[in-house]
């Protein structure tokens, strides 16, 4: 359900690449140290941008570095390190076990099962450190798959479960930007679900599979569902806006502004031609 919130990496500059991936590898480096080095993995580039946004709010001191790593084992990788960082992996780790956990229950893959293994081996320590967090993506996800099991056929209640999910999970501290940053993320949740579902439409109905569109009776329309998406990603930008961002905000345009619309056309072709996702 992830996989649009990335940035248009052609359109930053050499300095904006270099802090971004430096910001993605200090991320991969906490997952390590987290949960092994198989936890990698679930590395997520949506986690990045929520690492990348607190951190330009906050503005916390940073420890740098550079090491070498099973992916990258010639030519050692800069990273960053700072409390978002570690945030933002540990949110990575307890999304994907919840994730592996949810599909596993759904579908019974063994590869899910395995994946859970792997990302469950620190969630004592990560529910102990973070427990609303964990709890509001847990009953979230339970939320939506019992919606699916019931074919619910209102797209906005689908979306809403995931958008409340994210928005817990943008709110570092309760504190003046807590809100906006609430608000924030549940947008972007919504528009997240929402993409995911368009981009699935064909694959879905094919296969027989829950979708909120097929659901609703909405005909595969991509100019319908892009209206919808373009409304999530305004009031998403609203929010973003009233941030007082300063350092990366530049990046973090190219992601909300660029990135994620870059990313959605993509996966829209290649449903589009019925290719992988």
């Amino acid at each position: 359900m992830f996989g649009f919130v990335m940035a248009d990496i052609k359109e930053l500059t050499r300095p904006q690449q270099e802090r971004y991936n430096h910001i993605y590898c200090g991320i991969c480096r906490r997952m390590r140290l987290r949960a092994g080095s198989a936890a990698r993995l679930g590395l997520s580039y949506d986690v990045t941008f929520l690492s990348t946004l607190l951190m330009s709010l906050y503005e916390p001191e940073e420890e740098t570095g550079k090491r070498a790593c099973n992916f990258h084992p010639i030519h050692p990788r800069p990273w960053v390190d700072n409390e978002f960082i570690v945030y933002g992996a540990d949110m990575n780790v307890a999304l994907a076990y919840y994730n592996a956990l949810d599909d596993f229950e759904d579908e019974g893959k063994f590869s899910a099962k395995v994946a859970s293994n792997i990302f469950g081996k620190e969630m004592d320590t990560i529910r102990a450190l973070y427990p609303e967090k964990c709890k509001c993506i847990e009953e979230n996800l339970m939320r939506l798959r019992n919606l699916e099991k019931e074919n619910c056929p209102d797209p906005d209640k689908m979306a809403a479960c995931f958008g409340a999910l994210l928005g817990e999970l943008f709110v570092y501290r309760e504190d003046m930007w807590a809100d906006r940053l609430r608000g924030l993320g549940d947008a972007l949740g919504r528009f997240i679900y929402l993409a995911d579902a368009a981009i699935d439409y064909r694959k879905d109905g094919e296969k027989g599979q829950y979708n909120p569109f097929i659901a609703a009776n909405m005909a595969h329309n991509w100019e319908a569902f892009e209206n919808i998406l373009v409304s999530l990603m305004e009031r998403c930008t609203i929010y973003f806006e009233q941030l007082p961002l300063v350092q990366d905000k530049k990046i973090l345009d190219n992601i909300l502004y660029g990135g994620i619309w870059l990313q959605y056309r993509q996966k829209q072709r290649r449903q589009s031609r019925g290719g992988k996702q």
